[in-house]
């Protein structure tokens, strides 16, 4: 583009920006130009902040872009722009990598719109690689992994297709994916791809109510389950109306039920729809980028699951804009272990079958996940900070019960390495082969990549996976409104505690919360809640204008209700959660996530909720207590017990964990009134803390 002509819009994804006379919009892209570079040589520059490709949709070819360091050599990992040209506060940020043009395709395969068209690619470019992998059994026993490869996988997916098609499921229909992490699941939303049908995850956590809400909600026409899932299914049977095909995965034709024709209902085993649509193969039916591609239920604050709608062109996107800053290849081997049902996992599906990675399946069983790493070996490990806390908790007390001279190696390796890492330099080999290595071995000895997401991972936390386990770890930011990656750390940032730039295919701001005292004006860092406007944004939630128009704001914006702050360099830190503040009676104000990730690292706790009112002084915590760490200690204690709840009633144990808090509550500096105190510990039986639902094991 030469130049700009007199009334023509300037292109924004469509948002945002309006026509104006050329001389106003030709200074203030000369305003927005002089704010881009940088007031030093570009001999500093980065290789990945290069200059915007895109940029000549707002500047003229004689402008060059430098996207670089501030004058205090400070690398920028974010560039501000204002939110409207005529108008426009410098209140937008966008990723250093891509700030003049969202991205919503991958760059170097612009004709993927669709995970359809994702899936082929991956078909085309590795198909005979291993994709889809489980351990077999052998004589009882648990072997190795048997794998599935890209083309195998395809085949299956295009008869479940045609089997879906042949039992009458036509397209745009909603299908519920009711069972955990196995292959079947990835090859059932493939067929959901390719023959424009809408994948649903449904699961436990939600409870059996939300459940039935759900395929109600979401009129599902045909659900895939196992056999542990399948009688709450048969018990709602008369209550679900719309459902007219059962798949159950893993089931044997002879344990299958027959159900009356006057149900209306069809019940068949998947293997049985696998011969079927592959004795009625039809074409794909494409779906397009604007295409519903799934519909994710999360928890409501009415009470409710919200179902958030998700274009093919959302996940895409997201995935492209990641893609920037990510890469993978198809040497690389993930475990899948993290609730498909939940986008964090999705999402990384998506991106792992664009590089053509082998995924191997946990067996189901969270107890057995170090022994499924064991045998896998994998170079690429996600996880939430549930899980690295404990690891971080397991190792530091494994540090300390191996004896003084163990320890004192251990902490030399740390501490040096620690510093070459935070200037800038390469660790010494030798502490990987003396320490670091055994500890490796913990996730199979080959992860060069991990990543932490769902919530806030403390810094030292952070800090010490770099250390361990070395390669590029990060921590992002998402949710499932926004098809997952609002934001992800950089590689190469050595700063931890917060979560790094944002994604190229979104832009964020911060907007004022003045009750709370956040403002985008406040120094050093303004703060308020985040909001997000770009192609990653879903379309609203299903069958529910006025929750969406509560989040969702006219020109686009996603306000997530999350408060951030803009670090230096550019980098987003979410430090409080809007309207989920209290004030004890005192006067003091309490953030309760602060309080649960203190004590989120004591290993006798595996998670933690805060709260409290302005009517009492201190707090209230319901803690879920860790029960194999609660189970280690008493065996180390010689302390006999008949069952958890005996345990929980020993005033031994209720010393001990308290002591451990108190421990925790001063490594961490926290202020007297957000100290916790335990009353009791006891038993409560076995649900789990997912989306708000509390179980197993014990709460203090």
């Amino acid at each position: 583009m030469s130049s700009l002509k007199s009334k023509r819009a300037i292109p924004e994804n469509g948002k945002g920006f309006t026509s104006m006379d050329s001389t106003t919009a030709q200074r203030r892209l000369n305003s927005i130009h002089a704010h881009l570079v940088s007031v030093v040589d570009s001999a500093f520059s980065h290789s990945h902040l290069r200059s915007s490709p895109t940029a000549a949709e707002f500047l003229s070819g004689t402008f060059q872009m430098k996207i670089a360091f501030s004058a205090l050599g400070e690398q920028n990992y974010s560039v501000v722009l204002p939110e409207k040209l005529q108008t426009g506060k410098w209140n937008v940020y966008r990723s250093a990598r891509s700030p003049l043009k969202l991205v919503s395709r991958f760059p170097n395969h612009p004709d993927i719109g669709t995970l359809h068209d994702n899936f082929l690619l991956a078909v085309d470019f590795f198909g005979d690689n291993n994709y889809l992998g489980t351990r077999i059994r052998v004589d009882g026993t648990v072997g190795e992994y048997k794998w599935m490869t890209y083309r195998e996988a395809a085949t299956a997916r295009t008869a479940i297709g045609c089997g879906l098609i042949h039992h009458g499921i036509l397209k745009g229909s909603c299908i519920g994916l009711y069972f955990i992490n196995r292959p079947e699941w990835i090859i059932v939303d493939h067929a959901c791809s390719a023959y424009s049908l809408i994948s649903v995850p449904l699961y436990d956590t939600l409870g059996p109510d939300a459940v039935k809400y759900i395929i109600n909600h979401a009129e599902l026409k045909a659900v895939f389950c196992v056999p542990q899932t399948l009688n709450p299914l048969l018990s709602i049977l008369s209550e679900i109306p719309s459902v007219r095909l059962i798949v159950v995965v893993g089931g044997m034709e002879n344990e299958v039920p027959s159900l009356p024709s006057s149900t209306g209902i069809q019940i068949v085993t998947y293997s049985r729809l696998l011969n079927q649509g592959r004795s009625y193969l039809q074409p794909f039916c494409q779906p397009k980028p604007d295409d519903i591609a799934s519909i994710c239920y999360t928890s409501g604050t009415t009470g409710t699951p919200k179902g958030v709608v998700l274009t093919h062109g959302n996940l895409i996107a997201n995935a492209a804009g990641f893609s920037l800053a990510v890469k993978f290849n198809p040497r690389d081997v993930y475990i899948s272990y993290l609730p498909l049902a939940h986008i964090f996992e999705r999402f990384n599906q998506i991106n792992l079958a664009h590089y053509g990675v082998a995924v191997g399946f946990y067996q189901g069983d969270n107890m057995r996940l170090m022994d499924d790493l064991a045998a896998l070996r994998p170079t690429l490990f996600c996880s939430v900070p549930r899980l690295y806390n404990r690891i971080y908790a397991g190792i530091l007390n494994a540090v300390k019960e191996s004896g003084t001279l163990k320890e004192r190696l251990f902490n030399a390796a740390y501490n040096s390495k620690k510093q070459a890492i935070m200037n800038g330099k390469s660790p010494s080999p030798i502490w990987d082969r003396l320490v670091f290595n055994k500890i490796k071995a913990r996730l199979g000895g080959r992860v060069r990549f991990m990543a932490s997401g769902a919530s806030p991972l403390s810094p030292d936390v952070m800090d010490f996976l770099k250390i361990c386990f070395g390669g590029h770890i990060i921590e992002g930011y998402g949710m499932t409104e926004t098809s997952c990656v609002i934001s992800c750390m950089d590689e190469g940032d050595i700063l931890s505690g917060h979560v790094g730039s944002p994604n190229p295919a979104c832009e964020i701001k911060l907007v004022d919360v003045p009750e709370m005292n956040y403002t985008s004006d406040d120094q050093p860092y303004p703060r308020g809640e985040i909001c997000v406007r770009g192609p990653i944004v879903f379309q609203g939630y299903y069958k529910d204008e006025m929750q969406t128009r509560e989040v969702l704001d006219e020109d686009g914006w996603l306000h997530t209700g999350d408060i951030g702050l803009w670090h230096t360099g550019g980098r987003l830190k979410i430090i409080d959660r809007k309207k989920n503040i209290f004030k004890l009676a005192q006067g003091e104000y309490i953030a309760p996530e602060k309080v649960e990730n203190v004590y989120a690292k004591c290993k006798f706790i595996a998670q933690c909720f805060i709260y409290g009112d302005s009517l009492n002084s201190s707090l209230v915590a319901i803690v879920s207590v860790d029960q194999d760490a609660l189970k280690a200690w008493a065996s180390s204690q010689g302390i006999k017990y008949k069952d958890l709840e005996q345990l929980c009633n020993d005033p031994r144990a209720r010393a001990a964990v308290q002591a451990e808090m108190d421990a925790v509550g001063r490594d961490a500096q926290a202020n007297t009134f957000e100290r916790l105190r335990i009353c009791k510990i006891r038993d409560v039986g076995a649900r789990t803390l997912y989306h708000g639902k509390w179980s197993p094991y014990s709460y203090i």
